[in-house]
């Protein structure tokens, strides 16, 4: 759990920060989209339960689901992310590699754990693109994070630009690990320790592997089988082909993920991953059956947080200043308390 800072004033006023907002918000999915060659597409706020389409996360995290009576009673889930349905998207709409989509996500996590960087609400860009199947490698998917990585460089001197006070702090490079290799490293401390470690002594880093297995029998986070591939083995010996963009957020003094992204599944991976994790009886849901019979694209995508950035870029020392959602009365004393203004 990250808490607050000791001591902190907001370097904007309360009106600053929202014209902050919505210009950073228009200025990186314009930057990212032209980056990532992506054409923007109206999302569902939710999707028919039982099809195997909703992101499952951890596979422990219940989705806000309710019954529509004009389909039957059928239930419908609010996405908790768009993750399996933007494979669906990529594939109807018969895009070719180095071609993609992104939107606007927003869903709902009820069973979060609420802190300064954690929501029930969670707003992110979520995209897609189609590659080639030859293109399933962490050399590819490197390629990629530096594209994303330099979308993020220049909000952060677009803000500078704008607000002075604000001085850039992001690496000009960003520094690729293994989840693995970490572990081996710093074998002594948990996956979180290992990534302020590493997060603080680069700046920004894409941590690769996350859902392996490593040396010692555990993984360094949860991830769900069905969408990002990360038991295939790299071209350097390593597995994986997903991972985490981290920057050092001098705020609370600690590592904040700013994106997870991957190559996805293929038929193969699909298996062996559900398999893995004792979830063969998914193979029968819509999404996983077209998927295991090679109908649909092969993509790569992700979701970048939205309010995350927005607190990143602006310096702010808890995520419910740049996003409206619920909190306990306690976090709302707290931050009353600190001088920080909820939105």
């Amino acid at each position: 759990m990250i808490h607050l800072p000791e001591k902190y004033a907001s370097i904007l006023t309360a009106k600053q920060t929202e014209h902050a907002i919505v210009s950073i918000k228009d200025f990186f999915q314009l930057a990212l989209s032209t980056e990532l060659n992506l054409t923007r597409v109206t999302a569902p706020l939710f999707v028919g339960s039982g099809r195997g389409i909703n992101d499952d996360l951890n596979g422990v995290e219940r989705p806000v689901s309710f019954p529509v009576k004009a389909l039957n009673e059928y239930r419908m889930e609010i996405v908790q992310s768009l993750a399996k349905w933007k494979r669906l998207k990529i594939t109807s709409m018969a895009l070719g590699p180095e071609f993609g989509i992104y939107t606007d996500m927003n869903a709902l996590r009820p069973d979060e754990d609420l802190d300064a960087v954690h929501s029930i609400y969670v707003d992110q860009w979520d995209w897609e693109m189609a590659i080639d199947p030859q293109n399933r490698t962490v050399s590819y998917l490197k390629d990629v994070v530096r594209k994303v990585y330099r979308c993020i460089q220049r909000a952060e001197f677009f803000i500078f630009d704008r607000y002075p006070q604000i001085t850039p702090i992001l690496p000009k490079e960003i520094t690729f690990v293994y989840a693995d290799d970490l572990q081996r490293k710093y074998p002594e401390l948990s996956p979180k320790e290992r990534e302020d470690k590493v997060a603080k002594e680069f700046g920004a880093v894409f941590i690769i592997g996350i859902g392996a297995r490593l040396p010692d029998g555990t993984i360094h986070d949860g991830r769900a089988p069905d969408y990002d591939d990360w038991i295939t083995q790299t071209e350097d010996g390593h597995h994986g082909l997903n991972g985490d963009i981290l920057v050092w957020n001098p705020v609370h003094q600690c590592a904040l993920e700013l994106s997870s992204m991957g190559i996805r599944v293929s038929p193969e991976s699909l298996a062996a991953q559900l398999k893995e994790r004792g979830a063969e009886n998914r193979s029968a849901l819509e999404f996983h059956s077209r998927l295991l019979n090679g109908e649909l694209t092969q993509t790569l995508g992700g979701g970048i947080g939205q309010s995350r950035l927005c607190m990143f870029l602006l310096r702010k020392a808890h995520i419910g200043e740049t996003q409206v959602s619920v909190w306990t009365d306690e976090i709302k004393a707290d931050c009353k308390n600190r001088g920080i203004v909820l939105l």
